[in-house]
């Protein structure tokens, strides 16, 4: 059964950095388009980052666009997030979404249900 795992998340100072993991078992991400979303209480899930099955196509919200970066690891079958400059803002649940090949290419990947298989969700709190 293919599940995923999220890690990294913590406690940053506004400015700071962080390096989310997205960790697969049970099935090969090599084969999936993986997106990222974030969500505090009482919102709906917000489009953050995507990267399909290759790497070869990503895509980022306008918000973070030139401060976070997607990326992915065959061998490790993990997909990252790397968030610079964090905001207070930002301070949310971030969670990645994994759905089959050709998601980003043809269907609508800024949406949270266009995913089959969602991690834990991982904290991020972004102090001012």
């Amino acid at each position: 059964q293919g599940q995923l795992v999220e890690s990294g998340g913590g406690l940053v100072q506004a400015g700071g950095s962080l390096r989310l993991s997205c960790a697969a078992s049970g099935l090969a991400l090599s084969r999936y388009d993986v997106g990222w979303f974030r969500q505090t209480p009482g919102t709906e899930r917000e489009f953050v980052a995507a990267i399909s099955w290759s790497g070869a196509n990503k895509d980022y919200s306008e918000s973070v666009k030139g401060r976070f970066t997607v990326s992915r690891d065959i061998v490790q079958n993990t997909v990252y997030l790397q968030m610079d400059s964090l905001k207070p803002e930002e301070t949310a649940d971030y969670d990645c979404a994994a759905e089959g090949a050709g998601l980003v290419l043809t269907g609508d990947y800024r949406r949270a249900t266009s995913y089959r298989y969602w991690g834990q969700g991982t904290q991020v709190t972004v102090s001012s």
